[in-house]
């Protein structure tokens, strides 16, 4: 599980300028739990390939981490904290969020192993680099938006399809490239394991982070707006719509949010499934 925040500005801003700086401190302050490092990935200007930036270490403690919010002005960007799901290492080819093909990507959830084992094509399996199911989720949405979709259609087509298959597990994800960066809340059915609550509860993490871990939020402003997870940040956040999918336009920052399919996913045949998500 992990943490979520991302932004788009009508000009350049570091993070700590376009979401706050108490805000981005209050953020990185759910590494107490969320501590098997952080990364960003940050667009400079519209039409401008992602850039990004890992570390295994915990953003609290971090000095890279205050760099790079308060540093490396961009028009669009999105920050991760990681808590490793049990199992796997904490090394940098699992650190989100990934990077290829124009796309970075992170991910807050886990999906169960054999989710995504018949969907990837053996090109997009033989270019992975670690052990997380997150990557695969990027791997498949990437997959089907090289057969020509947007990369819009692309995430709500593989979401879609995931959440009927895993219909417990949370597909939250930020993505970003040149034109756009898009949030994946499809979490509805998703629970914190009681051992993890227990331990967000021993460490103080806020309320509102305890009550709906899995929660995802958007806040506009005039100058921008911003998705976050919930365990931070007080005014002039609203709860995205669940089952969706947003996109947000860097080039006007306009906001469209569109239902995942997930009825039409269900009644489709296992092998239409797989056809549907095949270049």
């Amino acid at each position: 599980m992990c943490r979520l925040l991302g932004y788009v500005s009508r000009r350049p801003v570091t993070a700590g300028g376009a979401v706050g700086t108490d805000e981005v401190r209050a953020f990185a302050d759910l590494a107490r739990v969320h501590c098997d490092g952080w990364g960003a990935a940050w667009v400079e200007r519209p039409g401008a390939a992602p850039q990004v930036r890992t570390s295994e270490r915990s953003a609290e403690r971090d000095p890279a981490f205050a760099d790079q919010h308060a540093g490396h002005p961009a028009v669009a960007g999105l920050l991760h904290l990681r808590w490793a799901t049990m199992g796997l290492r904490v090394a940098p080819e699992n650190t989100h969020p990934f990077l290829a093909d124009g796309v970075a990507f992170a991910h807050n959830g886990s999906l169960p192993a054999d989710v995504l084992a018949d969907l990837l094509e053996p090109a997009y399996r033989a270019g992975l680099r670690g052990t997380t199911d997150s990557e695969r989720y990027f791997a498949l949405v990437r997959q089907v938006r090289a057969a020509g979709t947007s990369l819009p259609g692309a995430v709500r087509r593989v979401v879609s399809l995931l959440a009927v298959r895993a219909p417990r597990a949370s597909l939250n994800a930020l993505l970003l490239d040149e034109a756009s960066l898009i949030a994946v809340h499809a979490s509805a059915h998703s629970r914190l394991h009681p051992d993890d609550d227990e331990l967000c509860r021993a460490a103080g993490l806020p309320q509102d982070h305890l009550d709906d871990y899995f929660a995802l939020r958007i806040r506009r402003t005039a100058e921008g707006v911003q998705i976050g997870s919930t365990g931070f940040g007080q005014a002039g956040w609203e709860p995205l719509p669940p089952d969706s999918v947003t996109t947000v336009r860097l080039a006007d920052l306009s906001v469209v949010t569109e239902p995942l399919d997930v009825a039409a996913a269900a009644h489709r045949p296992v092998d239409q499934e797989a056809a549907d998500v095949r270049p």
